[in-house]
This record gives structure tokens, sequence and C-alpha cells, in this order.
């Protein structure tokens, strides 16, 4: 809302306060909507020296300890270390599937509590072999992620994941709940067909029509009717020119839409080879396997398994490549998760609004 005063001054009207629609609150006062003690909505996104409850997150740090976890004859896992090896364990779930974990995502956790494990999934980032597709399903990772947990020697540990990260996170703590001392998720993937077709057919294409002309450019109008098959054609195709071409045009796409203001550094990711490979590849292969799910309501048929488990979940409100739409199932599912709605945001975690949620969802938890 914009204030009256606004417009009988000479002041100029914030840019925040076109982004939001709450009403104006004191600086960190949450807005309650529907349900107060499961769902609420941060005031807009304010810096240090307007909102003193606004967190940016940690310095950036080191990794203490790298390794590699031989999962499969196969496979073999990167994984690192860092923070307080005596600290509160942590396993950082990245996205994708294919994205591999960089070394920022270290900061959302408070490095003197918290003893930080990240690793990459089967085929991504430094794992090997690289962007490998056979032995590589859900319940794969699943099975990985409990192998590093014994081989690292945690009892248990604060499961944290967004977008397919958020997948894997509830895939995991549903099979596993008894590892599972408290979830973060952020920006809501159930890998549902809806879901899909909303990013890759039709419905974010209204909102980006120039990314979206780049993307199916890539595909002659005859196979348009289904952009993942055809994309997954391209990518795991005997050319390595028709894979690459078809690997960077798909990682644009995304990245041309994860952020509410455009990240040309993110957009510029997508021309990286080996990044749009891995990405690429890895995502098509789950998306036409359906995530290896048994139905597209897996993960909201089987919440009763971890309906006592302390949970935050982070939401862009103008998320289009994992909408609103499937935090607002969940949510309606287990109620009993705290939901923030981030009202000046979209998909990507390093948004400034979603990544003081986060910062703070962690630093709840961080004495558990």
């Amino acid at each position: 809302v914009i204030s009256i005063l606004h417009l009988f001054s000479l002041a100029p009207i914030p840019q925040h306060a076109f982004l939001s629609y709450t009403i104006p609150r004191k600086p960190g006062l949450l807005c309650s909507v529907m349900n107060p003690d499961s769902l609420t909505i941060p005031p807009h996104t304010k810096h240090d020296d307007e909102c003193a409850d606004f967190r940016t997150g940690y310095p950036p740090i080191e990794a203490y300890e790298t390794g590699f976890l031989q999962v499969s004859d196969l496979h073999n896992i990167y994984w690192e270390q860092s923070g307080n090896p005596a600290g509160n364990p942590v396993v950082v779930l990245h996205g994708g599937p294919g994205g591999g974990c960089p070394p920022s995502y270290r900061t959302y956790f408070d490095p003197a509590k918290y003893r930080i494990i990240m690793f990459d999934q089967r085929g991504a980032g430094q794992s090997l072999p690289f962007a490998e597709l056979r032995e590589n399903t859900t319940w794969d990772l699943v099975s990985d992620i409990e192998k590093l947990r014994v081989h690292l020697g945690v009892e248990k540990w604060v499961v944290f994941g967004g977008s397919w990260g958020s997948t894997l996170s509830l895939s995991y703590s549903q099979k596993h709940r008894d590892r599972v001392k408290a979830l973060v998720l952020r920006g809501i993937f159930m890998c549902r067909r809806p879901e899909l077709a909303f990013f890759y057919q039709e419905g974010s294409s209204w909102l980006f029509p120039d990314a979206w002309e780049k993307y199916i450019a890539v595909i002659p109008e005859v196979e348009r009717h289904d952009m993942i098959s055809a994309y997954y054609r391209r990518v795991t195709d005997d050319d390595p020119a028709v894979r690459l071409e078809a690997a960077k045009a798909w990682t644009t796409w995304e990245m041309s839409t994860s952020n509410l203001i455009p990240n040309e550094e993110k957009i510029a990711q997508g021309e990286d080879p080996k990044f749009a490979e891995a990405f690429a590849r890895i995502e098509t292969h789950y998306f036409v396997h359906g995530a290896f799910m048994r139905n597209d309501q897996q993960l909201l048929e089987d919440v009763d398994k971890i309906r006592d488990v302390p949970c935050t979940i982070v939401q862009g409100r103008y998320d289009v490549v994992c909408p609103m739409k499937s935090c607002w199932d969940l949510h309606r599912a287990w109620p009993e998760a705290d939901v923030k709605v981030v009202s000046d945001a979209g998909h990507s975690m390093s948004e400034p609004g979603i990544k003081s949620e986060l910062v703070k969802a962690c630093d709840l938890y961080a004495d558990l």
C-alpha cells in the first residue's frame, strides 16, 4: 500500500512499495494470514539500517574437510564439511537435480554452531562420473544421503533443501524420519505433472515471453507439444553439438526466470558448458520419469510420516519456477509446518528476502 502522504510529498516512493501488498508493520513483525500458527508473510524486504530483523547471512568460510564416497560400483559423490566440527549437523541438498553445491551455500548457517555438510548428488558438480544418468534416481540419492550420514558418523541432522532440494528433503525425511531433527525447505517442488507443465510447457511463458522464445527456438514446432521430452531426446543425443545447444537453452530458460528481477550473472551461468550439461541432462532425466515417484501425489500422501518434524518453509510469492501453488498444497496437507511467504521475491535462494528468512530459520534450529 502506497502511503497517501507520499502522494503529497516530494519524497520518492520507495521501490519496495510497488512490490509488496502488505500493510506496513513494525520492522520484523510478521503479518499472519489464514492460519496464524503456520503461515506468515514477512513485511517487504528492508536493508539492515531499516530492519534489525533482516539477515544477510554469515561470512564466507572454507571447508575444513573434503572427500569422495563410493556409493555404488559406478558413482562416487563429492562431499565436504565446514563450520564447527562439533556443531549441530546440517545436510544441504542442492537443487536441479544436477545443480551441485557452490561455496555460497555455507553462508546460510552460523559456522560457530553448525557442522555444515554439503555434497554433489550423482552426476552433478564434482561427483563422478559427470552428468551420468545410469543408476540415478530419487531413491538412489536418498540411499546416498544415508550412506554419507553413516560415513561421517552423524546420528541425526537438520535437512536443508530448496527447489529440487525440497523434493529430495521430503523424500529422504519420509523414508528416514528417525534421522531428521528439523527441515528447512524453500521453493517447494514435488515434481508433479502440473508443476512441470506450468514452467516447461505453458504458464511461465506468459510472464517471460522474451526468454521463452529462446527456449523454444531449439525445438522444431512439431515437437513443441511436449517440450520436456523433446529436450530429453536432445540432451541425450549421440552428437555432442546437439547436446550442448539443447543443454544451454534449457538451463538459460531456468536461470532467466529464477529471480524476481532477472540476474544477468545467473543467466550467464546457462552458457557454462559443464554446468549446463549436467543440469539439463539430469533434470530432464528425472522429469520424464516423474522423479521415480509411485504417483504424482506421493510426497503429499506421505506427509503423516513427518508430521511431527519441526519444519520451516520459505516461499517466494512470485516464484514462477516452483509456483506457490505447490507450497500451498503442502501447507494444506501439513499445516503444522511454518510457512514464510516472501512478498518481493521469486525463486532464487539468493534473493535478499528469501535468504533472510532461510538464515533465520537455520538460526532457529541451530541448538537442536
